[in-house]
């Protein structure tokens, strides 16, 4: 019985896949179901961990900022997620994804928020450095620079 309880834990209590979380990130803003649920699956990530899960869990906490009810709150949270976003970029400044998370969290959040400065920097990083990728990241960034309101249509069209 013990055997079982610790198998659960452990594999409740996993490092979630980045696959897992690529496909959550692209509904979280859906729905308060889905972005409970992505905030869900990041609540064990913590800065030892990979700096894109963490630039993740950031992100996670700016869409939950949405939800929260008092306006301390909603700050509170959203610095917390921010403060993430910028932490992995920090360590991992090279990083096309997690440049990705910041670029879309900063594109849609109001700009009385105040995080909205790296914008231009980050999407040329993007246009920059997606020919390199390949596979799933290079389709996964393909599909957010063709949704994304920050690239014309001339850029989107370099994706493709």
């Amino acid at each position: 019985m013990k055997t079982i309880f610790l198998f659960l834990f452990l594999f409740l209590s996993s490092t979630p896949s980045i696959t897992e979380i690529r496909k959550l990130y692209t509904t979280a803003t859906d729905s308060e179901i889905n972005a409970k649920e992505f905030a869900a699956k990041l609540n064990e990530v913590g800065k030892e961990d990979s700096k894109t899960l963490v630039a993740y869990k950031g992100a996670s906490l700016a869409i939950i900022s949405k939800l929260e009810k008092k306006i301390s709150d909603k700050s509170k949270k959203f610095k917390e997620g921010s403060s993430l976003i910028e932490y992995a970029v920090a360590n991992e400044p090279n990083s096309i994804e997690i440049r990705m998370i910041r670029l879309s969290v900063q594109e849609n959040v109001p700009k009385i928020v105040n995080y909205r400065g790296n914008k231009k920097e980050d999407k040329k990083f993007l246009l920059d450095h997606f020919k390199e990728q390949s596979g799933a990241l290079k389709t996964y960034i393909g599909d957010f620079i063709t949704q994304s309101k920050s690239f014309t249509a001339t850029e989107k069209l370099l994706v493709k």
